[in-house]
């Protein structure tokens, strides 16, 4: 894996992932190869996997340095995401986020397609605000939503790109609960090992009853769907 921009440990049979590239924590190629190879180390030896960010910074979303550079580039990077996405949806290990921040766009899916979301109370932004920055919302990344996000938050949290503070998240669907900074790797920790204790293989059969059609479905629908990725309708 790319030491650089992601560390990996083994604790308690526990894989913590921190991802780290020194600015935004966008989700670029060379993240995406990270967190792959990071998850094919820890299906090997841990129970649980926890994801953690930069202090302030989770992730601000898709690397723009690669969105900018025409459809073919938008199309790969943003298939690549969304196959990361459903990975870790269906993953047989039970996978925890630690929001350390900011978590845009791509970084909010990353929330969605969690088991379950610790953050970081403080004057943070967390959502989908892909049309504000004028793409057009992907279809998994709606079914990523519907399946998250109660109704009645549903239309804003999508297409109205309404970004929301750490509390606020915990009532529309992205995290589970928002503590305050010193405590969170300490509670997104203790839960990982919570859930890394539940008996095998019945959560991973359990997990991928419920998230199945959505993980089919979007893989069904991901290719015709890669042709609105770069702001067409």
């Amino acid at each position: 894996m790319t030491a650089s921009i992601l560390t990996y440990e083994l604790k308690n049979d526990v894989a913590h992932l921190h991802m780290d590239d020194g600015k935004a924590n966008a989700l670029s190629h060379a993240m995406i190869d990270a967190l792959n190879d990071a998850i094919d180390k820890a299906e090997s030896e841990a129970k649980a996997i926890m994801i953690s960010g930069r202090e302030k910074r989770f992730c601000a979303g898709f690397d723009l340095s690669v969105m900018s550079g025409g459809p073919a580039e938008v199309t790969r990077l943003v298939s690549r995401g969304a196959n990361l996405l459903t990975r870790l949806y269906g993953l047989k290990l039970p996978v925890i986020i630690a929001c350390t921040g900011h978590a845009l766009a791509a970084g909010g899916l990353l929330l969605l397609a969690a088991d379950y979301r610790v953050g970081t109370k403080g004057d943070f932004r967390i959502g989908l605000n892909e049309v504000a920055i004028g793409m057009t919302t992907p279809m998994f990344l709606l079914d990523f939503a519907r399946d998250r996000v109660p109704a009645t938050w549903l239309p804003r949290a999508t297409v109205h790109a309404h970004l929301f503070n750490p509390v606020e998240a915990t009532s529309s669907g992205f995290l589970d609960e928002a503590v305050d900074a010193a405590d969170l790797l300490t509670r997104a920790t203790s839960i990982a090992e919570q859930m890394g204790a539940l008996p095998q293989p019945a959560f991973a059969a359990s997990k991928k009853k419920l998230n199945r059609e959505t993980i089919e479905r979007i893989e069904a629908n991901l290719t015709a769907d890669s042709s609105t990725f770069d702001g067409a309708s």
